[in-house]
């Protein structure tokens, strides 16, 4: 008579190698889920340049504020967006001429920790003059902390020509 089945030495194998791939993948899967939080900040940046850089080819004389340039950002689960020092572009509709230099225009911040990127983290997108081309911007994106950075690598490079809408 032929007896069938496992035995407890092979079954406590396959528990120990099931064991390990969950020890390597689960950190992995909160990489991932913190990185595709974050993954609205490239197209939210990208369509405020879109639209800054829409409003200084027809005005030629300044930046105009988020609600002349017709950018509404509203805060999301895991991000506050700011102009300036106001939550989500709630401003008075001033416009900064170009000649005034660098200036923070835009700036995001996460509500609550991403992996290693702790609530706070802020990415922040200057803007200033473009001294090389007149009536144009150049856009400079700063991360608070290479914690955050890791999780948009490609936030740094917006500037003008250089950053594609939605690229991260």
């Amino acid at each position: 008579m032929k007896k069938q089945g496992f035995t407890l030495i092979e079954l406590m194998v396959v528990i120990v190698i099931m064991g390990i791939l969950a020890a390597v993948a689960v950190p992995k899967l909160f990489g991932m889920i913190a990185k595709s939080k974050a993954s609205e900040i490239g197209p939210a940046a990208g369509e405020y340049v879109k639209l800054q850089d829409a409003y200084i080819s027809e005005t030629g004389t300044g930046i105009g504020d988020w609600k002349m340039i017709g950018y509404k950002m509203n805060s999301t689960s895991n991000f506050k967006y700011y102009e300036g020092s106001t939550e989500n572009g709630e401003t008075a509709g001033t416009s900064v001429l170009l000649s005034a230099g660098k200036n923070t225009a835009w700036k995001a911040s996460n509500v609550g920790a991403l992996n290693d990127c702790v609530a706070g983290g802020t990415w922040i997108l200057n803007i200033a003059a473009n001294t090389s081309s007149g009536g144009s911007a150049v856009y400079n994106g700063v991360i608070s902390s290479n914690d955050c950075a890791v999780l948009t690598p490609s936030f740094k490079n917006i500037q003008t020509g250089t950053y594609q809408v939605g690229s991260n």
